[in-house]
């Protein structure tokens, strides 16, 4: 996890409602993350595949309470030799207990596809874009002073505070403490667990919050904008001067402010979008896609590449162009900025949904082309077969993961060019039935 939120399940909730104008919408939730095509991203309709009940269960529960308890105490000596007291250790597992449906929902995450239009149409629904608008005319007075702070512009803070917690209304009800512990108990990604779970601690010792308060999302992402405990501790900022960083109240002074400073700290352009929508000329090399590739936007113009609502590509020396449904779909042209949403969550498909939703807040318009409707979703089994057949005719992937990245997206496209496709590196249904002949 690289990101201010939790990359893993970027988990995302249910909690209290916010008193506020704006309609709440339970499609707007955010939510557990799932597949999408070939990035991971959240879904704002979280469905766990549910666990049929066995009279196993209760015992199993019980067994892992138990070695749940003995770890506590393992993990206790441990923490007080990175710093944290025992009283905050006392006053922060008095109520701590193992969460059994945390590791459901964990397990679960890997479950469910969508494709990117699909994700998009929920993360930038018009009830989102109304609501961000709303959201953005209310806390208007205290947006602006965070923009002219730190150079982030409001409707990106707005957008990135609509799809963590659709604007505060589902910050997540999970007790922090227990969440955490949870997970570095359960072993499969221990070392990142009990990092974050020693940074709560932390801010729980520095007395920002206390710890009966401190709840969010199963994965221990919290507040309006769903920081982890480590991000909080390096980038979260007392906005309102009244002596603690409070991301979690009903006001979302703190937590706003405290995106605006962790997009500006990873290197926010302030002149610069986050990407464009774009046209390509025919004749266009896909070969060319992808972030690794970065020329300037004049080389890009004298390619033929022109903003799809006319205009000119405004000026920077890197720029790259992505087709994240490949020749069929919409194409863009990103920018640093793009890199720096990245820093929140590494998936395209959540970097263009926070693109969007913020251009869609400032007034613009959708996007002028369309996408693959008729397409679906690989399943996981169907990513990993296909990184196999690409393996097997010499096309190296990188690996057999079922994780769709770069390196596998270059072996795609190398594939497309090996049997005259157009080498877009779109991974589809129909590439996977052209690589089984």
């Amino acid at each position: 996890m690289r990101g201010a939120a939790a990359v893993i399940g970027f988990v995302l909730l249910c909690g209290g409602v916010e008193a506020s104008p704006l309609a709440v919408d339970t499609s707007e939730r955010p939510a557990q993350r799932v597949q999408v095509s070939t990035v991971t991203l959240s879904t704002l309709s979280p469905v766990p595949r549910p666990t049929a009940p066995t009279l196993q269960t209760p015992v199993i529960e019980v067994a892992a309470n138990a070695r749940f308890d003995r770890w506590v105490g393992a993990f206790k000596r441990r923490a007080r030799g990175q710093g944290i007291s025992q009283r905050t250790l006392d006053q922060a597992f008095e109520a701590a207990q193992y969460l059994p449906d945390v590791i459901r929902r964990d397990r679960n995450q890997a479950e469910f596809t969508k494709t990117l239009w699909e994700y998009l149409d929920s993360a930038v629904s018009a009830t989102r874009v109304r609501n961000g608008k709303a959201a953005l005319r209310k806390h208007a007075r205290v947006l602006g002073r965070i923009e002219a702070q730190y150079g982030v512009p409001k409707e990106t803070v707005v957008a990135v505070w609509g799809l963590e917690s659709a604007y505060g209304t589902f910050r997540g009800s999970e007790p922090t403490i227990s969440a955490l512990a949870t997970l570095a108990f359960d072993g499969r990604r221990a070392r990142f667990f009990e990092s974050e779970l020693v940074n709560a601690l932390t801010i729980l010792q520095n007395g920002d919050i206390a710890p009966q308060n401190m709840t969010g999302s199963w994965a221990g992402a919290m507040g309006h904008t769903q920081f982890m405990p480590s991000s909080y501790n390096a980038y979260a900022v007392d906005f309102t001067g009244d002596g603690r960083r409070d991301i979690w109240s009903d006001d979302p002074s703190d937590a706003l402010a405290s995106t605006a400073n962790y997009l500006a700290r990873f290197g926010w352009q302030k002149n610069l979008p986050w990407g464009v929508e774009v046209e390509l000329p025919n004749g266009f090399d896909y070969g060319q896609t992808g972030d690794r590739i970065r020329k300037s936007a004049n080389a890009w113009r004298q390619l033929g590449v022109r903003p799809a609502r006319g205009g000119q590509l405004p000026n920077s020396d890197r720029v790259s162009i992505l087709v994240p449904a490949g020749a069929k779909g919409v194409a863009f042209a990103i920018y640093q900025n793009f890199q720096v949403i990245e820093r929140y969550n590494p998936a395209d498909a959540y970097v263009i949904a926070v693109g969007h939703l913020a251009d869609r807040i400032a007034g613009r318009p959708d996007f002028k082309a369309s996408w693959p409707r008729g397409d679906r979703g690989l399943r996981f089994v169907e990513r990993k077969e296909v990184q196999q057949l690409l393996a097997r005719r010499g096309f190296d992937p990188g690996g057999v993961d079922g994780k769709i990245g770069p390196n596998t997206l270059s072996a795609v496209r190398r594939y497309q060019a090996s049997i005259g496709a157009t080498p877009d590196g779109y991974v589809s249904l129909d590439l996977l039935n052209q690589l089984r002949r």
